[in-house]
């Protein structure tokens, strides 16, 4: 455990690799997504992964001829304890839901708090679109599975900010407050499958 902290206990590290679980992405983009880290700060943290084995970068070819980030195979090993400690941490009474999220942080937050008990035998592929971004989430079997991809032949899209989805999936803001396209009842029965854990205390 303490050889584990040390590899991504650092401040931001934990962070920084959650935000490259769904695929590669720029500097610009994940710098955009952790606000409240500096440029300097950010550098040194993907430097440290890298060196670690966790990250490492790739120079995407033309037209893009663009430098990226990607978690390297061990690196997407520790989706499943990213999980853990968000599902533990959401537990605490000092968890500031007001925060700021992320497209990645409220897709692994739905893996996190997917109840597979809820879901019950439905089938379903749906759609989400943040700005310029799609993720596709397919759930069956009493799984859910969720990949970066354009949001294509689903049979619903929530088109909105990644606070407003949270605002609806955790904070009882209704369903309104989004847009959506598609199948309505799916999108009503979707938004029941990730219920909170109860507060410490």
């Amino acid at each position: 455990m303490a050889h584990a902290l040390e590899l991504i206990g650092e401040r931001w590290a934990p962070l920084v690799l959650r935000e490259l679980m769904f695929g590669p992405r720029r500097f610009s983009e994940l710098r955009a997504d952790l606000p409240g880290i500096s440029a300097n700060v950010l550098s040194q943290r993907l430097n440290e992964l890298e060196r670690r084995g966790l990250v490492r970068r790739r120079q995407l070819p033309p037209p893009a001829s663009v430098q990226v980030y990607e978690a390297t195979d061990w690196g997407l090993e520790a989706a499943p304890v990213i999980r853990a400690l968000g599902r533990w941490a959401v537990r605490s009474p000092r968890h500031d839901p007001g925060l700021f999220v992320s497209a990645v942080s409220i897709m692994m937050s739905m893996q996190t708090m997917f109840d597979a008990r809820r879901a019950g035998d439905l089938s379903a592929r749906i759609g989400f679109r943040f700005g310029d971004v799609g993720y596709v989430a397919d759930i069956r079997d009493g799984a859910i599975d969720i990949r970066r991809d354009e949001p294509a032949e689903v049979e619903v899209v929530f088109i909105a900010a990644p606070g407003a989805i949270a605002g609806v999936l955790y904070g009882g803001a209704p369903l309104e407050t989004v847009d959506i396209r598609g199948d309505m009842e799916l999108a009503r029965r979707f938004i029941t499958l990730f219920p909170l854990p109860s507060k410490v205390g």
